[in-house]
């Protein structure tokens, strides 16, 4: 990582020029940053960012310069057979800006998730702007961008965790905890939090799981069962994305339950289950994939429950950093030891 000069085109149309306020360190920019996602070097990092519109392009109704929003890399085409049937948080052709901002020799950059906001200022597609109440923290709101949104969606829109259900959370960094937070939040009577770390399973018990398990000393499967009467949780999320606790989750559910995974897996895993295991248990396995979310729907509900008291967003800020503390965030994020670091830029 290292801080370059860049050049942000003017917006044309259909495009936002927002100046950053915050943006988090996200374990994607970190899977950019190790090769896992692409090759399309030289990467424009930070994509969990809210901030202020500058300017837009023609033709722009979403938004207006002024506006306090939280970027997205979902910005729908409302034309697609997805968005024609109703179900835009699937839309199948979404886009990002047009234009792309380069380096002072004109090297175009690839920005992380179509975003590129470890910046101070960046441009997007207009769809990419969620307005939300500017009562909010910038470096809480952010957080909606990617990491934290996609936790709270595995639990509340892929797993449809509902009053009473039983859930099992496996990986306990900011994903699994956001997806704690959502199943407490749909009303599930028991949420157990399987990690190998205490330090995240403290973490997971102060976003509201009742129960933790750490996996490096007890097997979770046969600890989520005995949690569950002997039968497995109704929904399963795994928030790290490996074969072997795919398996964990596959295998600690109830009959007819649901896996969800939401972690993200590297190119080269691969994962093998019996065939005949898959049809006897029945049930569903889905990916997750941004959470399911919506932004014009989830980013506006989120905030404003935050800002009423009824989710703490802001406990998953561990830290603010300077930009060129992104470096050190990314050796913490590696050793277990924040949830976030945000990165803030002062006015």
């Amino acid at each position: 990582m290292r801080v370059e000069t860049i050049v942000v085109p003017d917006p044309g149309p259909g495009e936002a020029l927002v100046k950053v306020q915050a943006c988090g360190v996200c374990h994607t920019d970190l899977h950019y940053k190790q090769g896992g996602i692409n090759d399309d070097f030289p990467f424009l990092l930070g994509h969990e960012a809210a901030g202020i519109v500058e300017a837009v392009g023609e033709g722009v109704t979403e938004v207006a310069p002024g506006d306090f929003v939280v970027l997205n890399w979902r910005a729908v085409c409302g034309q697609c057979r997805a968005c024609l049937r109703g179900r835009s948080q699937y839309c199948f052709a979404t886009h990002n800006a047009r234009q792309k901002m380069t380096l002072t020799d004109g090297t175009e950059l690839a920005p992380a998730l179509g975003i590129g906001a470890f910046a101070e200022k960046t441009l997007v597609a207009a769809g990419q702007c969620t307005k939300v109440d500017p009562a909010a923290s910038p470096a809480v709101a952010g957080l909606l961008g990617c990491g934290v949104m996609a936790g709270f969606g595995a639990a509340l829109n892929t797993g449809n965790v509902g009053r009473g259900d039983s859930v099992a959370v496996i990986g306990c960094g900011g994903v699994g905890d956001a997806a704690v937070a959502g199943a407490r939040l749909a009303g599930a009577a028991r949420i157990i939090a399987v990690d190998i770390d205490d330090r995240k399973l403290d973490w997971a018990r102060r976003m509201g799981a009742t129960h933790t398990v750490n996996s490096r000393d007890n097997d979770p499967v046969e600890a989520i069962r005995e949690l569950t009467g002997g039968f497995g949780a109704d929904v399963v999320i795994d928030a790290v994305g490996r074969p072997e606790t795919y398996k964990q989750a596959f295998y600690a559910r109830d009959l007819a339950g649901t896996v969800v995974l939401v972690g993200v897996p590297t190119p080269e895993m691969q994962l093998e289950l019996p065939l005949l295991d898959v049809f006897g248990r029945g049930g569903a396995l889905k990916s997750s994939w941004y959470g399911d979310c919506l932004p014009s729907r989830d980013f506006p509900m989120l905030i404003d429950l935050h800002l009423q008291g009824r989710i703490d967003l802001a406990s998953f800020v561990t830290e603010t950093i300077g930009l060129g503390d992104v470096e050190k965030a990314f050796e913490r994020m590696h050793e277990g030891d924040v949830l976030r670091s945000v990165v803030v830029f002062e006015d």
